[in-house]
Formats: C-alpha cells, sequence, structure tokens
C-alpha cells in the first residue's frame, strides 16, 4: 500500500493533536480513529459521488479546511475529512483520482432528475 497522501485531523488552533488519521492510495481512501480503541474504515475511491469543501472563520484563519464526502459506502456513507491542511490541494487530487477510478471501474453516477409537479410552472401535468 503506497499512500498517495496522508494526514491527522488538526484541532481549532491547526496543531495535530488528535487520533484520526486520513489517508489515500490510488484505489482506497481510509479513516484511522481511536487511540484505545482504534477502528479503521475504508472506502473504495469509486464510490464516491461528490466532494465539497467547506472553511469556517477560524479554519480559514488557521489555513485548514473540512470536505465533505457523498458516498454510496455501505458502512462509512457520507462523511467529512475534517480539519485538514491544503484541503483545496487534496480535494482536486482525490477528485482527480475518483474520476480514474470510475473510468476504470465503469462506474456512472445517475443523476436524480424528476418532475416535480410543484417547481413545474410551465402549467403541463
Amino acid at each position: 500500500m503506497d499512500l498517495l497522501w496522508k494526514e491527522r485531523k488538526r484541532i481549532w488552533c491547526g496543531l495535530p493533536l488528535t487520533f484520526t488519521v486520513y489517508s489515500y492510495d490510488n484505489e482506497r481512501f481510509y479513516v484511522k480513529s481511536g487511540f484505545l480503541n482504534q477502528r479503521q474504515d475504508e472506502v473504495r475511491l469509486y464510490r464516491i459521488q461528490d466532494l465539497t469543501v467547506t472553511r469556517s472563520l477560524s479554519q480559514r484563519i488557521f489555513g485548514m479546511g473540512t470536505i465533505l464526502v457523498n458516498s454510496s459506502d455501505k458502512t462509512l456513507g457520507d462523511f467529512e475529512i475534517k480539519n485538514i491542511k491544503n484541503v483545496m490541494d487534496v480535494k482536486e487530487q482525490l477528485s482527480a483520482l475518483v474520476e480514474i477510478q470510475r473510468d476504470q471501474k465503469r462506474v456512472y453516477t445517475r443523476e436524480n432528475i424528476s418532475g416535480n409537479s410543484e417547481t413545474d410552472h410551465d402549467d403541463y401535468m
């Protein structure tokens, strides 16, 4: 397992003093948490559907951000990559790897397009 990126979750002032470590390689994203009782989750990159970056004022001051990950993984589901440095670079690299994996595995996400009559304003039902 050759990791492409690894970083510890940081506290509010940017210091890496937590017991949560995020990492990814070419095929999987890993979340390892805990000190005495450890848990390691993994998500295959092709299961990631969307990435969103959020940055609060304190995160911007200390050069951090959070990535909200929407995934179709059964155990982890949607999750957050909280308080990491260089959040935009990490998001762009992760997004590129996700697209490569989705192309290799021939996985496509279908958009949910529905004809909701409450928002349909052309007077046709």
